[in-house]
């Protein structure tokens, strides 16, 4: 398992924005698909490529295409949805599927509400969107739930991120080279509703507000 915080005076500023609770949802929004097309910059840095013949106004070339099957971008709904436009604007060819995982804010147990992926996913590079990494509870099963239906490897984009979180996710997947972990911070640690501190509050209500 590797971990890349992104150190980049564009990515610090604008978390610094996103942690602010006056920030407003538009403006929040906005934020964060901004900072996901940055931090996907880096995460694809190893997605996979083939070499193709193509015709400049000019002359013939080798050019860079991705490799088939295409990477697969899985949000965790539904937080996740607010970082789908920053990476298929990097990544406009790459297929979307989505996983409904909650967590259950009394027992901290994580319940799968809701599927929609290929059965077979043999091959594939699979980028995961979820913006805390919290407790850790939701990417472990994520990531289990992808790798048991046969992803190659699974990059995981994370706005911000708590020790014990990447913790929980060491000790569940070891030494996996496959797993890769991107993110904005790695901030404190979390308090004892298991929130992030210093954090910025709930992804989900601060992007799309709180439904009554």
């Amino acid at each position: 398992m590797r971990v890349q915080v992104v150190d980049h005076p564009l990515v610090a500023h604008k978390v610094s924005v996103l942690r602010d609770k006056t920030t407003p949802s538009p403006v929040f929004r906005q934020l964060t698909d901004e900072l996901v097309t940055l931090l996907a910059y880096e995460a694809t840095r190893d997605v996979r490529t083939v070499e193709v013949e193509i015709e400049t106004p000019v002359a013939t070339t080798t050019g860079t295409a991705f490799a088939k099957p295409t990477p697969l971008v899985v949000p965790i709904l539904r937080a996740g949805l607010g970082m789908l436009e920053g990476m298929t604007r990097l990544v406009p060819t790459a297929e979307v599927g989505f996983l409904g995982m909650a967590r259950d804010e009394e027992t901290l147990n994580i319940v799968t509400y809701a599927e929609r992926l290929p059965a077979d996913l043999t091959g594939r590079q699979v980028f995961v969107l979820d913006p805390m990494l919290a407790t850790g509870g939701t990417l472990i099963e994520a990531i289990k739930f992808l790798f048991d239906r046969g992803a190659d490897d699974v990059t995981c984009i994370c706005l911000i991120a708590a020790p014990e979180g990447l913790q929980r996710l060491k000790d569940a997947h070891g030494d996996d080279a496959r797993l890769h972990v991107v993110l904005a911070s790695l901030d404190e640690r979390l308090d004892e509703k298991a929130y992030i501190v210093p954090g910025l509050g709930d992804a989900g209500d601060r992007l799309y507000g709180l439904a009554h």
